[in-house]
């Protein structure tokens, strides 16, 4: 049959009959700025005169991401699990063994919720298992799940044989979680560059260090409250590098944080939008003038607001996703 607006796919769609397709511009005006279309299907458009810049960009180029506070929450735990495992193995290179367990307890402790909130973001169980059927090694997604997996096991592993006396095999078995859980805290940030929302998209070589370094001082900070709590004084040496850890690694948060956005231009507007990144930003100055103060306890309320802090960049982070991916302009110019 003809369609009754004409030949499809042509210059002349919808005018023989006079109806309005919504959204349809005369002459592939919509088109102009496309790629494929200049390549492939110019046709008479070519010869009518030259392409020019890109205007008039439809609604709906591409369907925002609908991630709920389970995965920023995961994000952040996930975060701190690789971050103490991170201490544990500097804690048992310095030879502090009991420092080390309870960094390695700590790991334990923080990557426990995160396969719950995997699952309820996932909505069912056997789709996070579903993933673990086999190995793609280009997919971060699937490659976190192995990590996921892989440290759990690992970390389980070192805190019984802490548990049993085996200082060695919870030693080696620490290293081991270690490596792992540096891919545990920088695939999460690979995952959302790997996407084609503007704001991560554009952000591919910052976000796997900025997410490392979140993770390594929140760990360093969740570490740090376990130690205290533990009655290791702030005359230990874990506790007072613990204190300098912290600082330099959301300092480099912040740095990195900072350098991204400017180069990200109107890009990263919707970060510059969200109270959250605001508030992560106020809450480490916050963090480093407490503790530059020097005393115990406001170098406790300093890791405390670290841990803050990395809650709110990551929920900073995961939430302008879905602002940026409905700036149809911004869609149409990367993919451009």
């Amino acid at each position: 049959m003809t369609p009754a607006v004409g030949t499809r796919a042509t210059p002349w769609f919808a005018r023989r009959s006079g109806a309005h397709v919504a959204h349809h511009r005369d002459d592939w005006g919509d088109a102009r700025w496309s790629f494929i279309y200049r390549e492939g299907y110019a046709g008479e458009a070519r010869e009518r005169g030259e392409f020019g810049p890109l205007d008039g960009v439809g609604p709906g180029m591409l369907k925002p991401p609908v991630w709920t506070w389970e995965v920023p929450l995961y994000f952040w735990f996930g975060g701190i699990a690789s971050g103490s495992a991170f201490v544990a193995l500097a804690c048992d290179l310095a030879g502090d063994h009991r420092s080390a367990r309870l960094a390695r307890a700590t790991a334990l402790a923080a990557l426990v919720p995160c396969p719950p909130l995997l699952v309820l973001d996932l909505g069912r169980p056997e789709r996070f298992l579903n993933m673990l059927r086999i190995v793609k090694t280009r997919s971060p997604m699937s490659m976190g799940a192995w990590a996921l997996t892989l440290f759990g096991n690992l970390i389980g592993a070192a805190v019984g044989a802490d548990l049993l006396g085996r200082e060695k095999t919870a030693r080696s078995l620490g290293a081991a979680t270690a490596v792992v859980g540096g891919y545990l805290g920088s695939y999460t940030g690979v995952l959302l560059a790997g996407t084609a929302v503007p704001v991560w998209a554009r952000s591919r070589s910052f976000l796997g260090p900025i997410f490392v370094c979140t993770a390594t001082a929140t760990g360093a900070a969740a570490t740090r409250l376990v130690l205290s709590a533990a009655g290791v004084g702030p005359e230990h040496p874990s506790w007072t590098a613990l204190r300098r850890v912290q600082a330099g690694a959301i300092g480099a948060e912040l740095a990195l944080s900072t350098v991204n956005e400017r180069r990200l231009g109107r890009y990263a507007a919707p970060l510059h939008r969200s109270g959250k990144m605001k508030w992560a930003k106020r809450l480490v100055y916050a963090g480093l003038a407490l503790q530059a103060a020097g005393r115990p306890k406001p170098g406790h309320a300093a890791s405390v607001a670290y841990l803050a802090a990395g809650l709110l960049f990551r929920y900073a982070w995961v939430q302008a996703g879905p602002e940026s991916a409905r700036d149809d302009r911004l869609v149409a110019e990367m993919s451009r």
